[in-house]
């Protein structure tokens, strides 16, 4: 009983009253109804006091201590709040404060360890099933020649050729997975230059105008005639962003469709907009396809082609540049993907006069 809040304040209260009596009584005149009203006042008014001060400020901070040190014992810290109580003058409300800071802390910690965890579980699940299709291929071609097709010349031709296949798509994979990587740790550096936009995109088109033709998908490149697009960064990655982008709005199309690519000059930026009509990204997929070899289901699957690392390299380059890659989309109707460079102004004639001082 006298270990908590109400026994040390009965404790208190009564030591106090009595002093007070004791005080009054050496007092001439102090009758015995005086002192017991005194003792009476003394008596509740310490107790209240003492009791509230023990239990608010003290005792109450130091259960709440007690029960986030539970808390970090039994790891168990998913119900620990980042607001803490304003109104408390308690002097241990720093140490509440502090372990309280402490074991949010851990808790971020440990979900970062978890999803960290459960990312690696996911990339190597992912890289060993990437892995696995080209390897097996090869194998199969391989074993089958050696089991005696070897001897066919046209079985022989046609197996050592989808075996190359395979290994190129194998071969494509990892230098995909190195860039990605070099990109991640920052080992790769960007070459930063000056360049037209509107040349590249029109470089980019000319390439991949016979895949487009063999699906009769048509490439429709709208721009502002007398327009510069000039710009600057790292030319061959970004022609590498647009070749991914135009070539997936392809891929994911159907044959006859459109792609729509526009370039759009702002005061100071060039806005690039890629739309296909295809079968549109559901919503829960959207915040996840920029990761590594995350695949829509259904439109975006594996029959299609590619390391599924595309959109995770467009996605590093543009950070490399300072912008990032933006996508929308409605299921039935197709997707825009869009991003950002800066605008190189170029100073014409009309410019330069006005920079004369007379």
């Amino acid at each position: 009983m006298f270990t908590t809040s109400r026994g040390i304040s009965l404790i208190l209260a009564l030591a106090i009253s009595a002093l007070v009596v004791a005080f009054l009584s050496l007092m001439d005149g102090a009758g015995l109804l005086l002192l017991l009203v005194a003792w009476g006042v003394s008596f509740s008014s310490s107790y209240l006091l003492i009791s509230f001060m023990l239990e608010f400020l003290i005792f109450k901070e130091i259960g709440d201590i007690y029960s986030l040190l539970e808390k970090i014992q039994r790891k168990d810290l998913s119900e620990i709040s980042e607001k803490g109580r304003k109104g408390s003058i308690s002097p241990l409300r720093k140490i509440n404060k502090v372990i309280n800071s402490y074991a949010i802390a851990r808790q971020k910690e440990i979900d970062t360890l978890q999803k960290n965890a459960e990312f690696r579980r996911e990339f190597i699940a992912d890289i060993s099933h990437e892995l696995k299709t080209p390897i097996f291929a090869t194998q199969g071609y391989i074993h089958t020649l050696l089991d005696g097709a070897i001897d066919d010349k046209q079985v022989r031709m046609r197996f050592l050729k989808r075996a190359a296949k395979s290994l190129d798509s194998l071969d494509v994979l990892v230098q995909d997975l190195l860039t990605l990587n070099q990109m991640e740790s920052g080992v790769i550096k960007f070459n930063f230059s000056e360049f037209d936009l509107k040349e590249l995109v029109e470089e980019v088109m000319e390439e991949l105008e016979h895949k487009a033709s063999k699906r009769e998908i048509h490439i429709k490149f709208d721009f502002e005639e007398g327009k510069t697009y000039l710009t600057k960064g790292d030319r061959q990655k970004i022609y590498r962003v647009c070749q991914n982008l135009i070539f997936n709005a392809m891929k994911y199309n159907h044959n006859g469709g459109e792609v729509h690519v526009l370039l759009k000059a702002h005061k100071n930026t060039i806005q690039v907009d890629i739309t296909d009509d295809g079968p549109g990204i559901p919503p829960e997929d959207l915040k996840r396809i920029f990761e590594r070899f995350y695949r829509v289901e259904k439109s975006r699957n594996k029959k299609e082609g590619g390391t599924g690392l595309g959109l995770a390299i467009v996605k590093h380059i543009l950070e490399g540049h300072k912008s990032k890659i933006s996508v929308s989309s409605t299921v039935g109707k197709g997707s825009i993907f869009s991003f950002s460079l800066p605008l190189v102004k170029i100073d014409t004639p009309e410019d330069k006069l006005k920079g004369i001082t007379l």
